[in-house]
């Protein structure tokens, strides 16, 4: 059913509706709206209306005829055809034609009524083959039915928490939930689940407790049995009542009291009752570090040492030093120190550029201090008999000053003279020769000093070596001459020549203030020689020259040794085991080896030494003591040497003890005293082994193993036997092989009364022997 109107005019409102009605078939396919617009440009709007079966057909043709003249002498057609309609194609839609300068356009509607087939009612009541298709009923003005109001939201899982198990399908089926199985899961979640009750808390301890630093906190439980015992645990250690811990058991009320809590206090506790447990955690809140003494400002002159001192209201806080926004750390300018409260920064040589506001900070305060540095006099060094100037600037012309030597003030002379043109300045002329430095001060509203020395070369410099060396240069290093002298080092000269000849040649034009230099364009393959001379005012030191010759050229890898782990604590093994050492080596080209035994030369025949291009070996075929020793193992590359020292220790097992003796025999016990062995196996004696004996039956039973000190007590001996004694020396290779006795025995008497022997020497007589014994009734 199509429906043409004509774009109503400016000056009237009119419209005329064209009417047709055809015979369409609802299987059929095809729409085809033939709307003849009389009038010669101006198109009519479309509306057409399908019918759902009609969306399910294949195709929707829609044909616009078009009539250009007045005289319909021509007729186009424009078609627009939607293959596979669904209802996403429903929606407005339009053409535009253009002639010339002439343009004008047609819209339309694709729409899908409620329910169109009540457009297709057949006349009469013969069937549905009988009457005529009614086209005309789509025609009509059509009421708009009103919107439904929107239902009020449903929460459907607060239904479900309250229903029970058997309506959740019915529940799920009435407000569309299809994923029965996820619902159940949901509603697991959401349960809650209540807290199970405890068989032996009536109340547990709080979620956690906090407390400040120094002060006390206390943890309540209540049981339900009054006798029950508990612990109390400390990060699953348990807690022994102390002065720091108290325990407290009221009733059924049990307490934990913990005093003068510190950072140590914080942690996770426990209340532990038969298998259940109660959980806690305490957290100490450590109070703001406050600044009890802030820093003073600090004037000082060049060169002196500067100190910012603060103290804090708590030991070992920390605190942060800062200047201009940069934090201060302990380098080669600054130290920080710290002494229980008390907190310092240090400068030891303040220069110009130090001056500024210097802060320390705490979690609880900060304080700040400015830092000025006066600029002062050099100190001045010449030579005798030449001329010495000082000078000095003052902010003031009219500020009075005077000059001092050694603390005498100094008067104008025919060598001395004093200038004052907006400062002050002291000349002296015609100086005796002397090498002790005269001290002179400006005495202002801030006093000045200074000195003035007579200078004189420097010592030569120490230590000369090689650092490094390729085919054409050689890195040197050395250290500063021993005595330098009012003078100073103003740099160093370093000088080669060829070995076997003096002509040595400058490697630098203008001293070097580094105790290194690295020579260049040296010739390759040369042996030479280098020495080293420090310069200052009075010219230069006697020269330190390299004793060894250095052949100029590359080495390729510099001589280095790899020390296996277990050679890099004491070796020990014992007397007779084989000693095999294997050590690798790195260099190139192959560096020299050498080995020595404490500092001597390796000549042990029973000591094989091995060497090859990448590692040596040390090897021994049977340990002995002697084999003990530090041996130093050195690979070297001309000048360039490492060294690595490898201990041996060579045990066996120890002698017997000295001078068993039994000291004292009380009740069934006997005490025993002994000393050291003589030799201890080359290590440490760990231990003794005590045996014992009667008269009777000779037979040795063990009383102590492992008994480290030279004295025992033998306890649990029978009435009325005689006991002798005897004691094996033990270290890590075991017991000793001979066995000390004691010299006398213990008698257990059978009365209670103890009698113990003695052995007593007498001078050799004719009449009686060497020694007798006797025994004393104790």
């Amino acid at each position: 059913v199509a429906t043409a109107v004509r774009s109503p005019p400016k000056t009237s409102v009119t419209a005329v509706h064209l009417k047709s009605q055809w015979k369409v078939g609802p299987s059929q396919a095809v729409i085809v709206s033939h709307l003849v617009m009389y009038l010669s440009l101006n198109l009519w709007s479309v509306s057409v209306s399908v019918s759902p079966s009609i969306f399910e057909a294949e195709c929707v043709m829609i044909k616009v005829y078009v009539f250009l003249s007045h005289y319909l002498n021509q007729v186009y057609t424009y078609e627009m055809s939607i293959i596979k309609v669904v209802e996403g194609d429903a929606g407005g839609y339009r053409c535009e034609v253009t002639s010339k300068d002439k343009c004008d356009s047609c819209t339309f509607e694709v729409t899908q009524p409620a329910n169109i087939l009540d457009a297709f009612k057949r006349s009469g009541d013969a069937g549905e083959d009988a009457g005529d298709l009614d086209f005309s009923a789509l025609l009509k003005k059509r009421e708009k039915k009103a919107r439904d109001e929107p239902k009020e939201e449903v929460d459907v899982w607060e239904i479900l928490k309250d229903a029970k198990p058997c309506d959740y399908e019915k529940i799920a089926f009435d407000y569309g939930i299809t994923d029965l199985r996820g619902l159940l899961k949901r509603l697991k979640k959401m349960k809650k689940v209540e807290p199970k009750k405890s068989d032996a808390f009536l109340k547990k301890l709080e979620q956690c407790y906090s407390v400040d630093k120094g002060k006390r906190t206390q943890m309540h439980v209540e049981l339900h049995d009054p006798n029950v015992q508990v612990k109390w645990l400390k990060n699953g250690v348990e807690i022994k009542p102390s002065a720091k811990y108290v325990f407290e058991c009221v009733g059924n009320k049990r307490t934990l009291t913990i005093n003068k809590c510190n950072l140590s206090d914080d942690a996770a506790y426990e209340c532990v009752v038969g298998e259940e447990k109660s959980f806690t955690e305490v957290f100490v809140k450590e109070p703001p570090v406050t600044i009890t003494k802030l820093l003073d400002d600090v004037h000082v002159v060049v060169g002196e040492k500067v100190e910012f001192e603060c103290e804090v209201s708590e030991e070992g806080a920390n605190v942060k030093w800062m200047k201009d926004g940069v934090e201060l750390t302990k380098d080669g300018k600054y130290r920080i120190k710290k002494d229980g409260k008390k907190h310092t920064l240090v400068i030891n040589e303040a220069t110009i550029e130090d001056i500024g506001m210097y802060y320390v900070y705490t979690n609880g305060g900060e304080s700040k201090g400015e830092l000025e540095v006066l600029q002062s006099i050099a100190d001045l060094s010449v030579k005798a008999c030449e001329q010495a100037m000082f000078k000095c600037e003052v902010s003031d012309e009219k500020v009075v000053g005077k000059w001092f030597k050694d603390g005498v003030e100094v008067k104008p002379g025919n060598r001395i003279k004093v200038s004052h043109i907006g400062r002050y300045g002291i000349t002296l002329l015609g100086l005796p020769l002397s090498s002790s430095p005269l001290n002179y001060s400006l005495s202002l509203s801030l006093s000045l000093s200074l000195s003035l020395s007579l200078s004189a070369p420097t010592s030569e410099p120490t230590r000369l070596t090689v650092e490094d060396v390729t085919d054409s240069t050689c890195a040197l290093k050395w250290r500063p001459p021993e005595r330098v002298g009012a003078g100073g080092v103003d740099g160093y000269i370093i000088e080669w020549c060829k070995e076997g000849e003096d002509n040595w040649v400058a490697a630098n034009k203008e001293p070097v203030d580094k105790n290194t230099y690295r020579v260049k364009g040296l010739p390759t393959g040369e042996k030479l020689l280098f020495r080293v001379v420090a310069m200052n005012i009075a010219g230069r030191s006697p020269p330190c020259t390299m004793k060894q010759s250095v052949t100029v050229r590359e080495i390729m890898e510099y001589p280095k040794i790899r020390l296996p782990r277990q050679l890099r604590t004491k070796f020990i093994r014992k007397v007779g085991e084989k000693i095999n050492l294997v050590i690798p080596f790195q260099g190139k080209p192959r560096p020299v080896v050498n080995w020595l035994k404490d500092g001597e030369p390796l000549e042990n025949k029973s000591v094989g030494i091995r060497t090859s291009d990448f590692d040596t070996i040390l090897f021994i075929r049977s340990a002995e003591r002697d084999h003990s020793g530090t041996y130093t193992l050195s690979v070297q590359i001309d000048n360039m040497q490492d060294k690595a020292d490898i201990h041996i220790q060579i045990v066996d097992k120890p002698g017997p003890p000295i001078n068993v003796m039994v000291t004292d025999v009380w009740g069934f016990n006997a005490a025993l005293e002994w000393k050291p062995p003589k030799d201890t196996g080359n290590t440490d004696i760990t231990g003794y082994t005590i045996q014992k004996a009667d008269k009777k039956t000779q037979g040795w039973f063990t009383v102590y193993e492992h008994n480290r000190r030279p004295s025992c007590t033998a306890s649990d001996l029978v009435m009325g036997n005689e006991y002798s004694f005897r004691v094996f020396s033990e270290n890590i290779c075991g017991l000793s092989d001979e066995v000390a006795f004691s010299k006398n025995t213990a008698i257990i008497g059978k009365t209670g009364n103890t009698l113990q022997y003695y052995t007593v020497l007498y001078p050799p007589t004719r009449s009686r022997k060497h020694a007798r014994t006797i025994a004393v009734q104790m």
